[in-house]
């Protein structure tokens, strides 16, 4: 009798608590985990922080990452957050992330807010500042991370959040090849265009009118035209050189549209192609149609 091995239990996701000053980018850490493929929960008080485990493990299962952003407002609360995470009470790795700035970027970054501290009451500012100092002082002792984000701007603050919870499937860029008609429109959230109706037009060929660009023999006929092979020799290196950008600035999906007159021969052949060469550039890289089968 051949035994069956068991199955391996799945390791749990992190819980990643993300706190800190007012204005110190807590907003933009959360959207950044969210991007990451964090379940992200704002302004959720602690007590609740094991509740919503528990209903993501049953909902999204345990491997699910799973963030809660939980600031000045939650209070007394603080302590049962601390005794949470020391008593592991979620069974997931957890990590405390504390955010802060300098006193004079927090004050600048709330006012170009025009947003009142909530710990300012009818005083100024900067007692308000003092106030949510004070209060999260135990807690920033015991964060496994402070940052001091005083000297980033967004996009630097999206990259270091990245690279500290990010895995490379998160991070890397992903970018859809889409073809399609100009008779039915640009697609409107293209990022860049390419126009393909500087090669003849299959569909003046009878034999290949039926097919579409992912038929052999169509996709021969277009890459064989004069300036086909010179249009993908010199736009991929464009396409790699902004790519490159796009990564520096924390962008991760890129969608490159690929057009024809109805998006069914030319412009269908030129993004299987681009696609499969991104791909073997060593990009995550998928074709898509939009228009195919449309007339």
């Amino acid at each position: 009798m051949v035994e069956t091995p068991p199955t391996a239990t799945p390791a749990p996701g992190d819980l990643v608590i993300v706190t800190g000053m007012t204005g110190a980018g807590r907003s933009t850490a959360a959207k950044e985990l969210e991007d990451l493929g964090f379940f992200v929960v704002d302004n959720l008080p602690p007590t609740l922080v094991r509740d919503v485990v528990r209903l993501v493990d049953d909902s999204r299962g345990i491997q699910q990452p799973i963030a809660a952003v939980v600031d000045v407002r939650s209070g007394a609360f603080f302590d049962s957050l601390q005794a949470n995470r020391h008593q592991q009470v979620t069974g997931r790795p957890t990590t405390l992330l504390f955010l802060e700035a300098a006193d004079d970027v927090l004050v600048r970054r709330q006012e170009a807010a025009r947003r009142p501290h909530p710990l300012q009451g009818s005083g100024r500012l900067l007692d308000g500042l003092r106030r949510e100092r004070n209060a999260l002082a135990d807690l920033r002792g015991d964060a496994d991370i402070v940052l001091d984000t005083s000297a980033f701007n967004v996009n630097q603050l999206k990259d270091r959040v990245s690279q500290m919870f990010g895995t490379q499937s998160t991070t890397e860029l992903k970018v859809t090849v889409i073809s399609f008609g100009f008779k039915y429109g640009i697609p409107v959230d293209a990022d860049w265009v390419a126009d393909m109706r500087f090669l003849p037009n299959p569909h003046w060929v009878p034999e290949l009118r039926p097919g579409n660009g992912r038929d052999p023999d169509v996709a021969e006929y277009v890459l064989s035209q004069p300036g086909a092979v010179q249009f993908l020799e010199q736009y991929l290196p464009v396409l790699q050189t902004a790519t490159q950008g796009y990564q520096t600035e924390g962008k991760r999906f890129v969608q490159v549209a690929i057009g024809c007159t109805g998006g069914k021969h030319r412009s269908v052949a030129m993004t299987e192609v681009i696609a499969k060469r991104l791909r073997e550039l060593g990009y995550d890289a998928r074709p898509s149609h939009r228009d195919l089968g449309r007339e």
